[in-house]
């Protein structure tokens, strides 16, 4: 049964909490949310696919083997709101969720908070593929293991827990990986990113904004490492045992290398470059700033 709820202060509570199936929320007098759900029965080997042309994107695991997805359809009235449309179908394990751009948004875009959008919340097993695409919004992603895909045209990123196989790239904000385990490649138009955990390889890469690499314990280098941004800092920490070749440069910041295993080639005359070893060497790790200091920690 559809109910019609006013809601004051709605942006101090989890919305999450406050939507039940089929209901639809006046959040103020120029947007409604119409909420509806899908679930799949899915085997070991789940691959999810979920892309809007509007709005945020939130994927956790669970123990269950289904993938459960709460869609948000947002718009300045109910009849907006409900208009929007969303597609899901399944092949075997293979799912999709799609919500395409209408053309009811663009008779209304640009006019603010009561733009249209579709917002996904889903709930997936923990070992699965995973793709995400929105064209304007946030996307999080919490505690998944396998191959990770995640795009926003305009939003930031955010993982916590993703192991095996992270891509990720955002045209337009920042993105900040944690507890990862694996291999990671992620760029920014404009942002800055934050990358902490176990890794193999690596690509991190934004046009404007600072990049903090922090690698644990256990990380190590199958391949060469390429850590690059236009305009910020670097600060490149790894732990003592960590072994490889550096190669630093920024065109116009201090270049500096603390820690015992730091063994720089450099005459110290020029503070814009540093090569050097970490423990035994082997592959390389090329830090680049267009505009920025960069820091390698060994310790």
């Amino acid at each position: 049964m559809t109910r019609h709820l006013r809601v004051p202060g709605l942006a101090a509570l989890p919305l999450v909490a406050l939507l039940t199936s089929g209901c639809v929320i006046n959040l103020d007098a120029d947007q409604v949310v119409v909420k509806d759900e899908k679930a799949f029965k899915v085997g070991q080997n789940a691959d999810l696919t979920l892309e809007t042309f509007d709005g945020s994107v939130q994927v956790a695991s669970w123990d269950r083997p289904e993938v459960v997805v709460e869609i948000q359809k947002r718009g300045p009235d109910r009849e907006t709101a409900a208009a929007l449309d969303v597609t899901a179908s399944q092949d075997g394990d293979r799912i999709r969720v799609d919500a395409p751009m209408p053309k009811v948004v663009r008779h209304v875009i640009g006019i603010g908070s009561s733009s249209p959008s579709v917002s996904f919340i889903a709930h997936v097993p923990k070992h699965l593929t995973l793709t995400v695409h929105t064209r304007d919004g946030f996307i999080t992603v919490g505690n998944v293991d396998g191959v990770v895909d995640l795009r926003s045209g305009d939003g930031s990123i955010k993982g916590d827990g993703i192991s095996g196989e992270l891509r990720a790239r955002t045209d337009d904000g920042s993105m900040r990986i944690e507890n990862v385990n694996g291999r990671v490649s992620i760029e920014s138009g404009d942002g800055s990113l934050h990358i902490s955990g176990r890794v193999d390889d690596l690509h991190a890469r934004t046009r404007d904004g600072s990049i903090v690499i922090e690698a644990d314990e256990g990380s190590s280098m199958k391949k060469d490492w390429d850590v690059t941004t236009g305009d910020g800092s670097i600060t490149f920490r790894v732990p003592k045992d960590f072994s490889a070749e550096i190669d630093a440069n920024s065109r116009d910041g201090s270049v500096s290398g603390e820690g015992a295993g730091v063994q720089s080639s450099s005459d110290g005359r020029d503070r814009e470059t540093l090569r050097g070893r970490l423990g035994s060497g082997g592959h390389t790790v090329r830090l680049r700033s267009g505009d920025g200091s960069i820091r390698v920690l060994n310790r």
